[in-house]
């Protein structure tokens, strides 16, 4: 491996012990742009680095250009809704956790207040950018990262009321809070996009 004379990185020592019990300092390999410890085993340098799961996809056959575009156009309203998405998740578990901490329904219900106005002001303007479709795609995202849909996190936090009442105002929009996500059926494709944004492939 041909690396740049210029190319600079920290020691990084990896302990190993002799059967005589003395340390024995390995080498370090370097992949730029990351450093590696590294060991030598029977005089060869193996680097010892973390792997990420990788899933591999087939390609696909698309019957037809306008499918082809379609599946483009997912995957840009998957990399532009993705994030909110895990975002919310967030802050679900995040707000349900400080709940917990909280010692009476006076102080949970000041805080969800509190927490509803915040998020009003923070993804109202986010939100009203997203066309009707982006719209629909993360109400499943949601679904997606929290395994729960968004009309039952809003009727948990919220009450039923509420719930009822943010599902007519989405209804109006063409959207429902309701709607599940499914990745081994109508959203196969989706779940491949996600997949493969997730993991940096596209």
């Amino acid at each position: 491996m041909l690396l740049s004379l210029t190319s600079k990185a920290q020691e990084y020592y990896y302990a190993d012990y002799n059967e005589d019990g003395g340390k024995t300092k390995t080498s370090t390999i370097y992949l730029m742009p990351n450093v590696y410890p590294a060991v030598l085993i029977e005089g060869d340098t193996v680097a010892c680095m973390w792997l990420r799961d990788f899933i591999k996809y087939s390609p696909i056959n698309f019957r037809s250009t306008r499918e082809m575009v379609q599946y483009n156009k997912l995957i840009r309203d998957v990399k532009k809704t993705l994030p909110y998405a895990k975002e919310i998740s967030d802050i679900i578990i995040e707000t349900y956790e400080y709940m917990e901490t909280l010692p009476d329904d006076k102080a949970r219900q000041k805080h969800l207040e509190a927490m509803e106005k915040y998020l009003k002001d923070a993804y109202t303007p986010k939100m009203k950018k997203l066309t009707s479709s982006q719209g629909q795609l993360l109400i499943k995202l949601v679904d997606r990262e929290t395994h729960t849909s968004s009309y039952d996190i809003v009727e948990a936090f919220m009450g039923s009321f509420k719930a009822f009442s943010y599902n007519v105002f989405a209804s109006l929009f063409g959207n429902s809070l309701k709607k599940r996500y499914d990745p081994y059926g109508d959203d196969r494709l989706t779940e491949r996009a996600c997949v493969l944004v997730e993991q940096g492939a596209i």
